[in-house]
């Protein structure tokens, strides 16, 4: 496993100023990043995984996050057989309260033990801390204005609204 290779992954519906501040930080960090856009069984979604790529794809671009980073998805198998298929040794999750920490301790040392890879936990901007994509869902389905949460790209999508049934 390359430790210069990391993979950020994440339901990202929809991405936030929270997540492009964790991709920002990491892309500084590793040779090569990947964004990937994972499905949460346990969640409904509110968009399309098609739909999260592209908004992911616009908000990097159009915040000059530099780098190689790539966006994709996995739908199939266990995030640790993405990273060892793309020679990743990181993967790297933004934690916002000591809720996630106990969430995601467990999957990272099952992520160790099953494929050696580790797991690097960043620290939200204070400015991000309680952001998340359910809140911003919330926000958004009652019509409330998101535009302080999300990146240009995302705020643009839903307030055209095409992400209603």
């Amino acid at each position: 496993m390359n430790s210069r290779i990391a993979v950020v992954p994440g339901s990202f519906d929809p991405p936030t100023l929270g997540h492009l501040d964790v991709i920002r930080r990491a892309a500084s960090l590793y040779d090569q990043l990947h964004v990937l856009v994972v499905h949460n069984p346990g969640k409904e979604a509110m968009l399309p995984i098609a739909q999260r790529l592209t908004l992911l794809e616009q908000s990097i671009a159009e915040s000059g996050i530099e780098g190689d980073v790539i966006v994709a998805s996995w739908s199939m198998g266990l995030l640790v057989d993405y990273a060892t298929d793309v020679d990743a040794g990181v993967l790297v999750k933004g934690i916002r309260s000591q809720v996630d920490v106990a969430y995601e301790t467990p999957m990272a040392i099952v992520n160790r033990h099953l494929a050696h890879v580790e797991t690097v936990f960043l620290l939200p901007d204070p400015a991000h801390a309680l952001v998340s994509s359910s809140l911003v869902r919330q926000v958004a389905s009652l019509g409330g204005d998101v535009s302080p949460f999300v990146p240009a790209a995302v705020a643009r999508f839903l307030d055209t609204g095409a992400h209603q049934g």
